[in-house]
């Protein structure tokens, strides 16, 4: 599963990576499935300008999830039945984005501070939604500071290793019982970066507790370790995914073990391409810094061709930039070992 990314999970980036399925000899990536970037409630219901954007589901509807975020039950609901009546695999609710800006307005992790609010905010969605899969993605907890939220009890408020899997328990059971049918888990807690290890014994005691599938995200960097991912339940890839486009169809090789042929120079510049056409000219520059920022990981001199890259003010400049640089640098072309 590809994971919901600002500004990244696009269809520039999908179409990007549906080109290198072929090679794991199956056309359409069976069983692998596309996260959006999360969209907000408020805007769809509104009609904002680029929610057109937002919305394209190519190239594989069929296997497009639409994650939702927002703090009022009744647009989520609302935002949910429209996008219920679209060509898609299903619907997510954000109950995992612990920025600071979403976390104020009571969406992303400020969910998981109350179980019977999020679990009433989940039985209104899932009345609306009738014909898509309905999921949620949440993290360990919702508090930045180390407590488990409101609902949990005063003695629970130390967050130990116990008590965190026991509220995270609880409040996944009542999303079940309200009828979602897959829940993600990042298994950091809200106020974690990403050099804190992701933990996935946790992602594997909820596997045990629960009658829905759980799939993990966290740490995974490599096909290879995407593959021992998955094949533990299911997986969600993020910033690899970016940095490795292909990863998904070098984890369905035969043993995980072949990897497509990739130019590094020729697989960004495709990348443009899509992004000129997919993404709205307001996104080009904002999206093509977010994937560089990831992708540039595989160049010996990665800092420095981000910070050139970052210079530029149009898609045309990045471009003429990033073949500049493997013009003096061709060695380069081919992706390091992974």
């Amino acid at each position: 599963m590809l994971a919901p990314m600002a500004e990244i999970s696009h269809r520039a980036l999908r179409e990007l990576i549906e080109g290198f399925e072929g090679f794991a000899g199956e056309p359409g990536g069976e069983g692998q499935e596309y996260f959006t970037e999360m969209l907000s409630a408020g805007a769809l219901l509104g009609g904002g300008p680029f929610e057109s954007w937002y919305l394209d589901a190519g190239p594989c509807p069929r296997r497009l999830v639409y994650q939702l975020a927002g703090a009022d039950p009744a647009r989520l609901e609302r935002a949910a039945a429209l996008l219920d009546r679209r060509d898609c695999l299903g619907i997510d609710i954000n109950m995992g984005c612990a920025a600071p800006a979403i976390r104020r307005t009571g969406a992303g992790t400020a969910w998981m501070a109350d179980i019977n609010k999020a679990a009433a905010m989940i039985g209104r969605v899932r009345d609306a939604v009738r014909q898509r899969r309905l999921s949620v993605k949440l993290r360990l907890d919702g508090s930045p500071g180390g407590g488990l939220g409101t609902a949990a009890p005063p003695q629970e408020r130390a967050a130990g290793p116990a008590d965190i899997l026991e509220y995270l328990v609880r409040f996944c059971r009542r999303l079940e019982a309200e009828g979602v049918e897959l829940i993600t888990l990042h298994p950091r807690r809200a106020g974690e970066k990403f050099k804190r290890r992701a933990r996935w014994e946790y992602v594997e005691a909820l596997r045990r507790e629960l009658a829905i599938p759980v799939a993990g995200n966290g740490d995974i960097g490599t096909a290879a370790e995407l593959l021992r991912r998955a094949g533990e339940g299911r997986a969600m890839v993020g910033r690899a995914a970016v940095r490795q486009p292909w990863i998904f169809a070098e984890a369905r090789s035969p043993a995980g073990t072949g990897r497509p042929p990739v130019n590094l120079e020729e697989t960004a510049l495709r990348f443009l391409e899509l992004l000129a056409r997919y993404q709205p000219p307001e996104f080009h520059i904002s999206r093509a810094r977010r994937f560089f920022n990831y992708f540039c990981d595989n160049l010996k001199w990665g800092t420095h061709v981000k910070n050139l890259l970052n210079r530029e003010q149009s898609l045309g400049g990045i471009e003429r930039a990033w073949k500049a640089y493997f013009a003096a640098h061709p060695e380069e072309s081919l992706p390091p070992p992974g």
